[in-house]
């Protein structure tokens, strides 16, 4: 059994949308310090977190952040010398989640695994036998989307109260938002 535990993080509005145009339809700053925090704490200093993501979610992140920062990033495509000719070095590049949790397990420097988009990387995360948990922001509003984040079975995935997870509502100009865990039973 692979040790390597997958969560997922991302936001999404009331239809489930978490993007729009290649972009968030949304600005939201604390909720974006979250997802960095979220993706970035590690509890020994000596490790780093990876985040996967799919090479359109790769390309929507603003240059001057990509790589994101203080993160191994994996780019998950099917066209793999394609991508590889273009992200810097040190971004990993593979076919499949499975070859993602394969190069993690092969490393004794990640701490925790964090699966960021888009949508068919989410699918593939929800149903891998690695999936641990869905941080999801959920926002109290809908928004024109493109792209959206797959329905949790509510069978498979339970709400659960994580101590490090604000539960009240917050509030960010007009749009406001709760921070919610869901664990794979």
């Amino acid at each position: 059994m692979s040790k390597v535990k997958l969560n997922l993080i991302a936001a999404a509005c009331e239809n489930m949308g978490i993007g729009v145009n290649g972009t968030l339809p949304w600005k939201l700053k604390k909720e974006m310090a979250y997802f960095t925090t979220m993706t970035t704490k590690v509890k020994d200093e000596s490790k780093l977190n990876a985040v996967i993501m799919g090479r359109i979610t790769w390309d929507c992140i603003p240059d001057k952040y990509r790589p994101l920062n203080n993160r191994v990033n994996i780019v998950m495509t099917h066209h793999i010398d394609e991508v590889k000719a273009k992200v810097p070095e040190g971004v990993i590049v593979v076919p499949s989640l499975d070859e993602a949790v394969k190069y993690i397990e092969g490393r004794e420097d990640i701490e925790s695994t964090w699966v960021i988009g888009g949508s068919s990387i989410y699918k593939a995360a929800m149903e891998h036998e690695n999936c641990g948990k869905i941080y999801l922001t959920e926002i109290q509003r809908s928004f024109d989307c493109d792209a959206f984040f797959p329905n949790i079975d509510k069978q498979q995935f339970h709400l659960v109260d994580e101590e490090e997870i604000p539960g009240e509502r917050q509030l960010e100009g007009d749009i406001s938002y709760f921070f919610r865990v869901y664990r794979k039973l």
